[in-house]
């Protein structure tokens, strides 16, 4: 087995978890299998019960494991599954180690963090490294491990897991463990002039921990200067070859290209002592997706109602699955980030209404609300994605209403499915207080309620999570199923849930028999998973109770948003009829 670690150093953000997905996509297309480790050297367990304003979306496996966002940059480049031990926490390993001191295992000597902690570190690291990975259907053990360690060089949070790395590089010997840095080279002043002295610092500290980078990754918004190069060269141990220009590019599918106009993989190769089956890299296919997302001429509008709007990264899957959708429909992606309550008329009467925050007023509030209702309007298509909590819910549904009505295609994930059926409850079947038990437990028609087998006392990893079975009923209201055709005609595909809410069995024949087909079922018969209206009612009215964004890769869209945006740019019945 074969490690590359790459670690960051200065600042975070500066796209570690994007440069070790494209060294894994760049040692794919040259022929080796790639499986990947993320540490995150916070003391939660995992990222389950972390808020998306702080940490971003919480990425789901297909095991259930609850992980940090750029697990799902890893299976998106590489095509790869991975399961809840990819990702390593303080909190799990320290949580490992008590339990085994507890039992006793460690016969009466005191745990430390050196060795016990370090031990079970590196333990871990080979563990996962060696459990086949799951590629295009076939499992196999993988030829190299790319781990990133989370945060930056100098971290306290990260020391243990260094100290673990110091002592792994002996463990499995300098042929087999390749280090790597990310570091920032900030261009200042007038004269555009490239800074090193961040990069030497973040190298001096790694020394100074027994740990030599062989290669360094330079982040910078212009490409690197050869004069750069030899400085970092001179004051940081490593030839000037080395030294990557990572600059800002098109898109972030350039950034495996970029590393191999460099030649990368066979740096790789030669500081590993790896024979490349392919050489020069095989990255044609990749090359025409990152080039074709700059040519499209054509623009595709979808409106996103969600209540994390100010930070983007809480819907980064989604995001990156509309973006595949768009390429695979040949359309340019104009996404409008439209904040849910904004959709809800300001009124300083209505007392459910939420206070005004510090510097706001009701003419800005009423502002806000026309501005987001002209986005919803102008849309080609709409999304609701998954979310918790009360906050926004009314406007969602409101969203849901105007889709419906005006025969805008939607699309509901999770919640978005949610409310959905509730709208559909409210304003169709005209069932009074239509809610879901989350937002109202003592509603008058809980549409929505909790799912009896959760507990409701503990957050973290509580939920139905991972890859469950749906079951697809190949007719909607007495026509074709959208979605049976979207997932090529299957009956039974496997999507990944997360959530602690379903749809009230006992309402379900009530909502069937006033036309909001439940096309989708777990293999229990009871549990709703996808919901759709026919396509003689509605051109895209669908809602799942799962996430198929977890599962969308650049090269092959998932089907709900792939059907999103076909039905948003107009080419949905060509395709259908195909």
């Amino acid at each position: 087995m074969k490690y590359i670690v790459v670690s960051g150093g200065v600042v975070s953000g500066l796209g570690k978890g994007i440069t070790i997905s494209s060294i894994g996509r760049l040692l794919l297309s040259s022929g080796l299998t790639v499986t990947s480790i993320k540490i995150d050297p916070y003391l939660n367990v995992d990222a389950g019960t972390m808020s998306p304003f702080e940490h971003g979306e919480v990425f789901t496996l297909h095991d259930g494991g609850e992980a940090d966002l750029d697990l799902g940059n890893y299976e998106r480049f590489l095509g790869v599954r991975l399961g809840k031990d990819n990702n390593i926490t303080t909190g799990k390993v320290y949580r490992k180690v008590i339990a085994r001191e507890r039992r006793g295992d460690y016969l009466g000597k005191t745990v430390q963090v050196v060795p016990h902690i370090t031990n079970e570190i590196q333990e871990w690291i080979e563990r996962v490294a060696h459990e086949p990975v799951q590629e295009e259907g076939e499992s196999k053990v993988a030829d190299v491990c790319l781990i990133e360690l989370g945060g930056t060089v100098g971290d306290i949070e990260s020391m243990v897991f260094l100290e673990a790395l110091r002592q792994f590089q002996f463990r499995v010997g300098d042929e087999n463990f390749m280090l790597m840095f990310v570091s920032l080279v900030p261009v200042l002043g007038s004269v555009g002039e490239q800074k090193t002295k961040p990069t030497q610092h973040g190298v001096k500290e790694l020394r100074s921990l027994g740990l030599s980078p062989k290669v360094i990754f330079c982040r910078s918004s212009t490409p690197l200067e050869p004069s750069t190069c030899s400085k970092i060269s001179s004051f940081c141990h490593v030839p000037a070859s080395h030294c990557i220009s990572v600059h800002d590019v098109d898109n972030i599918y350039h950034v495996p290209l970029l590393l191999m106009e460099q030649n990368l993989h066979n740096m790789i190769a030669t500081a590993l002592k790896i024979t490349l089956p392919v050489n020069p890299p095989n990255i044609a296919d990749w090359r025409k997706f990152a080039v074709s997302i700059d040519q499209f001429t054509v623009t595709c509008k979808i409106a996103l109602i969600g209540k994390y709007s100010t930070f983007q990264d809480s819907y980064l899957s989604v995001i990156k699955a509309l973006k595949h959708a768009s390429v695979a429909v040949e359309r340019d992606l104009d996404l409008m980030w439209v904040e849910a309550s904004d959709l809800i008329e300001p009124d300083e009467e209505d007392e459910s209404q939420p206070p005004l925050e510090e510097g706001e007023t009701w003419e800005h509030r009423k502002v806000k609300h026309k501005e987001a209702w002209d986005m919803l309007k102008s849309a080609d298509g709409v999304i609701v994605p998954g979310g918790f909590g009360v906050r926004g819910v009314e406007g969602k549904i409101v969203a849901a209403e105007y889709c419906r009505k005006e025969k805008k295609p939607y699309l509901g994930v999770c919640l978005g499915f949610q409310v959905m059926v509730m709208e559909y409850a409210r304003n169709v079947l005209g069932m009074t207080g239509a809610n879901s038990t989350e937002f109202d437990e003592k509603c008058e028609n809980p549409v929505v309620v909790f799912m009896p087998e959760i507990d409701k006392d503990n957050l973290g990893g509580t939920m139905r999570l991972g890859a469950r079975d749906t079951i697809i009923t190949p007719h909607a209201g007495g026509e074709l199923s959208t979605c049976y055709h979207l997932y090529g005609k299957k009956t039974v595909v496997s999507e990944r849930h997360r959530h602690r809410y379903e749809v009230n069995p006992d309402k379900i024949d009530s909502i069937t028999s006033a036309g909001l087909s439940f096309v989708g079922k777990d293999d229990t018969s009871t549990r709703m998973e996808i919901a759709e209206l026919p396509r003689s009612v509605h051109p895209f009215y669908v809602g799942c109770q799962y996430h198929p964004e977890f599962q969308s890769r650049p090269l092959k869209a998932s089907p709900p948003f792939h059907g999103l945006l076909l039905a948003a740019s107009g080419q949905l019945n060509e395709f259908l009829e195909k």
